[in-house]
């Protein structure tokens, strides 16, 4: 026995859009990417973008900043700074400042982070205390420790010398915004005090990331609180611990206010960073050009070192924040 089989009425899918159509819609999309991000766009060209390239360009001239730019002089302001050894420290000391951020900071916000994320009594009033340093300019702080630590006129120590003798740590006594050897760690400490708070709050909001769960499992394991850090909690930390990373190592190649209001680049230029050097031997002395190589050295080392950074360091988690992408 045989079936027929019958066929329905075909559907049709439409009529297919015309190109006309098709080159309206692209038009109108790129008018609202346009309309959405030309603002920030030309913000970002009016204050990133052509500063930089007008510091480029003046720091190929011998200029004051007041007359037309005649001096032509190529690569000579790059010369000398390259090779003076007042920028050599300069140098050295944003390096120490990032070296010792990373081995310093770093573990000291995350002990505290990992302290403060526990259940206790006072808990948000003890980081209050904490982020309360974060938010007071720098102006304010530097001033602050600059009263505290420098001797008044005629004297011989300074109000925190002072109290170091009283409570029998007279031994202890320095001369810590004027001797060479110290100093830089006085300028150190003081930044700690100054940015830990931060670093502190960056990874408290890491860890309310990190699953409970896996906290519980471990425990119900026999794991304690050390080994559940150790092994759970801080690896999966990484991502907020590497971001903090790369914003303290861009924010030390840029130190500028703390080391201008306390010490100036003293004593004997010792103190000196980057950012210092460039607005005391460039716009102070009126070498707008000099000046003008050192901003430029100092943006090539920051986005070289940031490059270097995201190549390498922050790959993995950018790649993992990608969305939209074809498996």
């Amino acid at each position: 026995m045989s079936s027929l089989t019958q066929a329905g009425p075909a559907v049709s899918a439409g009529p297919a859009p015309s190109p006309a159509r098709k080159r309206r819609g692209s038009g109108r999309k790129w008018a609202e990417i346009g309309l959405f991000s030309g603002p920030a766009i030309l913000v970002y060209v009016g204050f990133v973008f052509l500063p930089v390239a007008l510091a480029a360009y003046y720091s190929f001239f011998n200029w004051n900043g007041l007359g037309p730019l005649e001096r032509f002089i190529g690569f000579d302001n790059y010369t000398r700074v390259l090779t003076d050894p007042v920028f050599h420290t300069a140098l050295r000391n944003n390096f120490f400042v990032v070296g010792a951020s990373l081995l310093v900071q770093g573990p000291l916000a995350i002990g505290v982070a990992l302290l403060l994320n526990r259940k206790m009594k006072g808990r948000g009033l003890v980081r209050l205390l904490i982020f309360i340093p974060y938010i007071l300019s720098e102006v304010i702080a530097g001033v602050a420790f600059k009263l505290i630590l420098q001797a008044p006129a005629g004297g011989s120590y300074g109000p925190f010398d002072t109290v170091l003798n009283a409570v029998g740590l007279g031994e202890l006594r320095q001369l810590w915004l004027a001797d060479q050897k110290v100093v830089m760690w006085t300028i150190f400490a003081i930044l700690t005090w100054k940015y830990l708070g931060f670093a502190i709050i960056i990874m408290l909001a890491g860890l309310q990331g990190v699953p409970e769960e896996l906290s519980e499992a471990a425990a119900i394991d026999g794991a304690g609180w050390w080994q559940t850090q150790r092994y759970i909690t801080i690896p999966l930390l990484g991502p907020t611990i590497r971001v903090w990373a790369f914003l303290s190592i861009i924010g030390s190649l840029q130190l500028f206010d703390m080391v201008w209001i306390m010490t100036g680049g003293g004593p004997a230029n010792s103190t000196h960073t980057m950012a210092t050097y460039m607005v005391l031997f460039g716009l102070n002395r009126q070498q707008v050009g000099f000046g003008s190589a050192v901003a430029v050295i100092l943006f090539i080392i920051s986005l070289v070192i940031a490059l270097l950074y995201q190549r390498f360091a922050l790959r993995r988690d950018l790649e993992g924040s990608l969305t939209g992408r074809e498996g």
